[in-house]
């Protein structure tokens, strides 16, 4: 971490004077400097001082909130990051915050260590988006993060200033990186920053659909053009005209069908399945893939054409591995959106936890972490997340190289039935399968309990 600067001025907003005091006294050891305001109309009149580097901000506080501040300051905050402090971590009110653009947040009552760290992790983040924005007016990224692709790290900088610069161009962009990195997410940001953003998003799995089907799928078919055909149909290519097609998995591709694919991206031109009109559309082609399709082209399972073709500028995801920083950003991210969409109260990860989501390889990358915490949010809902509650591999000795497919990532959907069936399965045992008070104990309805037995096939065994 860099050492403070005299410059790196702090701005406290809480109205509590202790926590101010106690906030003011660790900051000034580290050799900030402090100043003070106890609510956020006070501190909105303040953030005129360019000194004011980063803002400590409480979320709730009487005579102006936190979120009031960041919502009505977006212009005299001027991207200096803000870091919230709350007494809920998975509250409604911190997610807005982040939304919002509040660098992190941090749960009440705080780690003193866990304060320092995220301070320095956001001053340094911001010189380093300083330097990269320096570089030249060009360079300068016009795509932040959303609300999904979430990144401070160097790495993940370098994927927004391409996303900056090529968004606004027609030219085809081939995202590479491993399963779960969030390639879609990419495709997603490009499309939102073009000048298609309001026009049609099609989106193709190249992998999920037989080469027989693909050709179907990508051009549509006649009547009658095969066993089955019992009408026309429009293919993706017709659908997304004017619009963006998302190529998914593009390196599973069939040679044969590979021919056909760049003559509709070269011209713009096709016929669907057993017709004879040639069709014209005008689409600004995605293609994504984790396989190395450079390699693909020498061994002749790859038309080297046609990676040339989508191989204008290339976009590499970094594994999660190789993002060391985030990867406690985008947990707070993942549990904050599993407590809204269940509206629980809090979650929150201990240290010890934090320590370990540090420690793991990941890889299934940012999926493989989704599907961790939901599994321990589920599980241990209503008190913060300990290094027990997250089922994961040994972390990777140092230096290892890591194989994306060294085990398969369940989907979220089967991790979050799975859980839910075994608290279930808990309740009823632990109130001796009286149906009213498990019912009472999970939070639901009788009906809903019922539901739910029938639903996972659960047995009262006596």
């Amino acid at each position: 971490m860099p050492t403070p600067l005299a410059s790196d001025t702090i701005l406290v907003v809480d109205d509590d004077p202790v926590i101010r005091r106690n906030l003011r006294t660790l900051l000034e050891s580290e050799g900030y400097r402090v100043m003070e305001a106890d609510n956020g109309v006070a501190a909105a009149g303040m953030l005129d001082d360019p000194a004011i580097a980063l803002v400590l901000l409480d979320l709730k506080m009487p005579g102006g909130s936190g979120l009031d501040l960041l919502r009505d300051s977006q212009d005299r905050l001027d991207e200096r990051p803000v870091i919230v402090l709350t007494a809920l971590g998975g509250s409604s009110a911190a997610i807005e915050a982040m939304k919002l653009g509040a660098y992190d947040y941090i749960t009440k009552p705080f780690d003193l260590d866990e304060v320092l760290y995220t301070v320095r992790r956001a001053l340094a983040q911001t010189a380093l988006v300083a330097q990269v924005r320096a570089l030249t007016s060009d360079d300068r990224d016009s795509a932040l993060p959303d609300d999904e692709l979430i990144g401070h790290s160097p790495e993940m900088l370098e994927v927004f200033k391409t996303i900056g610069k090529v968004a606004a161009t027609t030219e085809p962009v081939l995202i590479l990186g491993e399963s779960g990195t969030g390639k879609e997410l990419v495709a997603n940001a490009l499309r939102r920053n073009s000048s298609r953003a309001q026009a049609p998003f099609v989106k193709v799995n190249c992998a999920a659909i037989g080469p027989t089907l693909l050709e179907s799928e990508f051009f549509g078919h006649e009547r009658g053009a095969f066993t089955g055909a019992v009408a026309r149909r429009i293919g993706r290519f017709e659908q997304a005209n004017g619009g963006t097609l998302f190529l998914d998995e593009i390196g599973d591709l069939d040679l044969d069908l590979q021919a056909k694919l760049l003559r509709a991206i070269q011209h713009g031109q096709f016929e669907r399945v057993g017709g004879h009109q040639t069709l014209t559309s005008d689409v600004r082609i995605i293609a994504a893939t984790n396989r190395p399709l450079h390699a693909m082209t020498t061994e002749g399972r790859f038309r080297e054409d046609l990676y040339y073709r989508l191989n204008v500028v290339t976009i590499e995801m970094p594994p999660l591995r190789a993002r060391g920083e985030d990867i406690i950003l985008l947990a707070k991210y993942l549990i904050g959106q599993l407590a809204g969409k269940y509206r629980w109260p809090q979650l929150a990860l201990s240290p010890d936890a934090q320590q370990i989501l540090r420690q793991q390889s990941w890889p299934g990358n940012v999926r493989e972490l989704q599907n961790v915490l939901a599994r321990a949010a589920i599980l241990t809902r209503g008190r913060p997340i300990q290094p027990g509650d997250l089922r994961v591999t040994e972390p990777a000795p140092q230096g290892a190289a890591s194989d994306s497919h060294a085990r398969p990532s369940l989907l979220l959907k089967d991790i979050l039935a799975e859980t839910e069936r075994r608290v279930i399965q808990q309740a009823l045992e632990q109130t001796s399968w009286n149906r009213t008070h498990a019912a009472r104990l999970l939070g639901i309805s009788r009906r809903q309990l019922f539901d739910k037995i029938h639903e996972y096939g659960l047995e009262h065994k006596t």
